[in-house]
């Protein structure tokens, strides 16, 4: 199992765009320790001043990842046939702000993570993907986008050869609120009449698709809110074709501990007030940081998805492991 890890806090890569080739870097990085431990003395004083650490340690000793087979919301435990409906209601919450609130949380860096999940894929013209848990349409737009880019580049170097075959990218959603935040998002950018993009409202654990019937699979921030993260996996395996790619961009586990300690105080307390005071809704933003702490680490992920079948199975863990990509390849 292959691991590549940004240890120095640092992610860098070039993407490009419908348009123009445009390089992009992202450096986060800490330089120099001593400043870090100096933050987290701050911190520490900060929390005890505001009466939160005891809670935030109450917190973290019941955060404990579970097996994939337990079903929990957030830290709570609820029975299978709640957390579909209870995580459904979270996403209806957030839809009309969810690309805002990513932009907030992140400080746009999921654009850049999700055009590095892209780049990973390498998308082809013709090609038949499934874009899980995309309802908004993110990473759909982006690949084909890209499509779109190596299509224009061949014809410009007299090559034919393939470019005249139909792309199909099916995004594929069970909350029809995030879809349909989609389609208006399709619609102003033009892409409305697009018959490449197929919109499906549909469960990850019960794919409507076809045997071996995809060239690739992602999903991106939503794995970890499903029930059963092996039947989402066995589905993936099942429609991806023999040669298929699976990528996973999800939120992940930091293992840096200075960098650990800011990054708990932010997710716990920042993240849920952002919430509060630009959505209106503190619970639905402090789920969001509880099952990002439920959810296996990279290296459990990893072995997960291994036992599901694939091979080559690696994870690149990127801002010191705020987000993992996880791949891996039926043969």
């Amino acid at each position: 199992m292959k691991v590549l890890d940004r240890v120095t806090l640092a992610s860098s890569y070039s993407s490009v765009s419908s348009g123009d080739d445009n390089s992009f870097r992202v450096q986060a990085v800490f330089e120099d320790r001593k400043s870090l431990e100096i933050s987290a003395m701050a911190l520490r004083t900060l929390t005890r001043e505001l009466g939160i650490g005891t809670r935030l340690l109450r917190m973290f000793s019941s955060a404990s990842p579970l097996h994939s087979h337990a079903t929990s919301f957030g830290f709570k435990e609820v029975r299978e046939d709640e957390k579909s409906q209870m995580v459904g209601n979270v996403f209806s919450n957030v839809a009309s702000n969810y690309d805002l609130m990513n932009d907030l949380m992140s400080g746009g860096l999921h654009r850049l993570w999700k055009d590095r999940l892209v780049s990973d894929l390498h998308p082809f013209p013709g090609m038949k993907h499934l874009d899980v848990a995309g309802g908004t349409g993110d990473v759909a737009f982006r690949i084909l986008e890209n499509i779109n880019s190596t299509r224009r580049r061949a014809l410009q170097d007299g090559v034919e050869d393939g470019l005249q075959e139909d792309t199909q990218i099916y995004v594929c959603d069970i909350n029809p609120n995030m879809l349909n935040v989609g389609r208006k998002r399709a619609l102003e950018r033009g892409l409305g009449q697009n018959h490449s993009l197929i919109w499906v409202e549909g469960d990850a654990e019960a794919l409507s698709f076809g045997n071996d019937s995809m060239d690739g699979y992602t999903i991106a921030f939503g794995i970890r809110n499903v029930t059963h993260i092996e039947k989402v996996l066995a589905e993936a395996y099942r429609v991806l074709k023999p040669g298929g790619r699976f990528l996973c961009l999800e939120l992940s586990h930091v293992d840096i501990p200075v960098f650990k300690e800011l990054y708990d105080y932010y997710s716990f307390s920042i993240i849920p007030a952002l919430g509060e005071l630009v959505a209106g809704d503190r619970e639905s933003y402090q789920y969001l940081v509880e099952s990002i702490r439920r959810f296996p680490p990279q290296e459990k992920f990893a072995s997960m998805i291994a036992d599901a079948g694939f091979q080559k199975v690696e994870y690149e863990n990127l801002i010191g492991g705020v987000v993992a990509i996880h791949s891996g390849l039926k043969v």
